[in-house]
């Protein structure tokens, strides 16, 4: 919306909470110190983000929480099907408020759905 942007909510189902795949490790650099670190991994998004981005996170469905969590886990065969977007059917997005965009702003209120004000177009050219 010209050089404002317009922040939008995501659910999965009626605002149920989930969980997005991630990886995370422990590891020493090269002066010594332990690091640790973290990361949401994505895949290509569902046609309700398409319009909006070329990727998103990686949502895990309940019947694959335990795979995902395994550490011994090591085909990659048996999690394959994790990493595919989510259904786009089983989600939901509307605009919030533009006072997301700073974050100095907390509260729900910058989290709650707004409408959109659809400009007029005055003239043609």
């Amino acid at each position: 919306m010209g050089s404002v942007k317009q922040p939008y909510c995501f659910e999965v189902g009626e605002g149920d909470l989930f969980v997005l795949a991630g990886l995370w490790d422990q590891w020493k650099s090269p002066d010594g110190e332990i690091l640790k670190s973290c990361t949401i991994l994505t895949t290509t998004p569902n046609s309700l983000v398409a319009d909006m981005h070329d990727r998103m996170p990686v949502i895990v469905t309940a019947d694959k929480y335990e795979i995902w969590l395994d550490p011994d886990v090591t085909d990659f065969d048996a999690i394959r099907d994790t990493l595919k977007p989510y259904d786009a059917d089983q989600m939901r997005r509307y605009p919030v408020s533009t006072k997301l965009n700073n974050s100095q702003n907390e509260g729900a209120e910058t989290a709650a759905p707004v409408t959109l004000d659809t400009p007029i177009q005055t003239r043609l050219f």
